[in-house]
């Protein structure tokens, strides 16, 4: 009987990766390492896994591998080459990557952790191998709900016409102070998927998570950074389904080179503070596809 994944799961490494005229970046990292085994054998030499990780590590650590996906895809590539019988081989990694930030009214320094996932799939062809390559984060923001704001706006609105408040000076009003609305801690996902000769920037990903949300969030806030934060969120209310859709726009602003069969996934999941359940919203296409719904010829919800 042939198998399609056997390998190993959940191998912890330390994962250095250089970029140019930066410091180097460091991953806390788990890696699934998989290829496929046919019936004619008994079973997979695991060891060659491990071998080959650490190989590529320290081709990283030597400045010779500069994107956790592009390392993904020469481990993929090398347990070809040391698993002959294999047609198809798979590398997982997750990490943990720390992002240095500075409140916006304060300027305090203050760090965040963000989760990174990164892919490559290589499969064996009479030529070269074909290499698939996919990189994404997870971030956290903020998101006001713009239903629950209308509906105070409308109290407003009347409360300060009955104390006969000129129609013009409400309007001033609530341009210079947004209305309540209750909150949701939003977990935002994007990853894009590539040929390997194609690169996506990690740092652009995660610029793009953050930016499509009503306000980031922050670790340590002074009093002034809280105002500055509660009014961001508030003069941008987004629903969740504003948020893929605001993701969705950016990537093709951002990444218009990358060609039309590259795979972009995109969740929000907001976690509702007066309701027990979460509002969850995803979408997945390749940018061929989205391009054309976003030039008119077909609505971007369909």
């Amino acid at each position: 009987m042939n198998l399609t994944r056997v390998g190993v799961k959940n191998v912890k490494k330390l994962v250095e990766v250089h970029r140019h005229g930066k410091r180097p970046v460091i991953f806390i990292s788990i890696f699934d390492v998989y290829v496929d085994l046919p019936g004619s054998l008994k079973g997979a030499n695991l060891s060659r896994n491990f071998e080959v990780i650490d190989e590529v590590l320290q081709q990283a650590i030597d400045g010779e591998v500069s994107e956790i996906e592009k390392l993904c895809s020469v481990v993929a590539r090398k347990l070809l080459d040391r698993h002959e019988y294999a047609d198809r081989t798979e590398v997982l990694m997750r990490s943990e990557f720390m992002v240095k930030r500075e409140t916006p009214v304060s300027h305090t320094t203050c760090h965040e952790v963000v989760k990174v996932h990164a892919r490559a799939v290589a499969r064996r062809t009479f030529r070269t191998p074909i290499v698939r390559k996919s990189i994404g984060a997870e971030v956290t923001g903020m998101t006001a709900c713009p239903c629950a704001q209308n509906i105070m706006k409308e109290r407003a609105n009347r409360v300060l016409a009955d104390l006969d408040i000129p129609q013009d000076k409400i309007d001033e009003f609530f341009s210079a102070v947004p209305m309540a609305t209750h909150n949701q801690r939003g977990r935002g996902f994007l990853c894009i998927e590539t040929d390997d000769d194609q690169h996506v920037d990690l740092e652009m990903v995660i610029s793009i998570l953050k930016d499509s949300m009503s306000s980031g969030i922050y670790e340590l806030l002074k009093r002034g950074d809280e105002g500055a934060v509660v009014l961001a969120a508030h003069k941008n209310p987004r629903f969740v389904e504003d948020c893929v859709r605001e993701m969705a726009k950016k990537v093709l602003a951002e990444f218009e080179y990358l060609s039309g069969d590259s795979v972009v996934t995109i969740k929000q999941t907001n976690e509702e503070s007066i309701h027990q359940h979460d509002a969850y919203a995803e979408r997945k296409a390749t940018i061929a596809e989205l391009v054309d719904e976003l030039n008119g010829e077909k609505p971007l919800n369909s």
